[in-house]
């Protein structure tokens, strides 16, 4: 067998185990602790079909409410910039999936700075996760992923599969309970090396999945 044919088989092997250890949805050892329970969560579709975790309280109906408090989306834990992923990027994705989880809630309920007895009250964060530079080993942690793809794990110029994780509530205001919970992971573009800075761009439709699901939802789903 030639030298090439090896790095061919070889590549496409490493490939097929990366796909098979990956999961569409966050894993409980992912789980970032800003949600305070993670106790309930089941997997299941979101309203553009997209895999999530997801808890509703059983008595939980929206028509009960009258108006939404919208805590703007941080990062947790704090990330530190690197040369991949720089302030500049992680400013930029905050920013955009802030301008629009929050007009998507605005089309549920109206937008009110302090709660009232029929107000419900969102929280959310983009949590962190693992980065691999070599197959499965993971060792850092920073708010996006970047995981390798082993299709050229072996030239040096490996590629970069990027994930967006995210962690949201909303909050009862009168009894400071959750009634819907959400964890769920988005995939973003693949960078061409890990050299290849990431920007807001590589994850835009990630962000613009969730808030079309935010608008799309129906709470009569359980």
């Amino acid at each position: 067998m030639g030298i090439s044919t090896v790095i061919k088989v070889t590549a496409l092997a490493a490939t097929l185990v990366l796909a098979g250890c990956s999961s569409s949805v966050t894993k409980p050892e992912k789980f970032s602790g800003f949600l305070k329970n993670y106790s309930g969560l089941q997997e299941t579709k979101s309203a553009t079909g997209k895999p999530v975790l997801r808890w509703i309280d059983p008595n939980f109906d929206i028509k009960n409410y009258d108006s939404l408090v919208y805590n703007p989306v941080v990062y947790y834990p704090v990330p530190k910039p690197n040369t991949q992923i720089g302030q500049d990027a992680l400013d930029g994705i905050r920013n955009y999936t802030n301008t629009k989880l929050k007009a998507a809630a605005a089309q549920r309920l109206p937008l009110v700075s302090a709660p009232g007895p029929r107000s419900l009250i969102f929280r959310g964060a983009i949590t962190g996760v693992d980065s691999s530079k070599e197959g499965l080993q993971f060792y850092e942690v920073i708010p996006v992923a970047m995981v390798v793809a082993g299709t050229q794990a072996l030239t040096g110029h490996r590629s970069m599969d990027t994930s967006l994780y995210f962690e949201g509530e909303l909050i009862d205001a009168t009894t400071n309970k959750p009634v819907l919970k959400v964890v769920r992971k988005g995939e973003g573009k693949t960078l061409s090396n890990e050299n290849t800075p990431l920007t807001l761009n590589d994850l835009k439709q990630v962000v613009d999945d969730m808030a079309t699901d935010a608008t799309m939802f129906n709470t009569e789903q359980r």
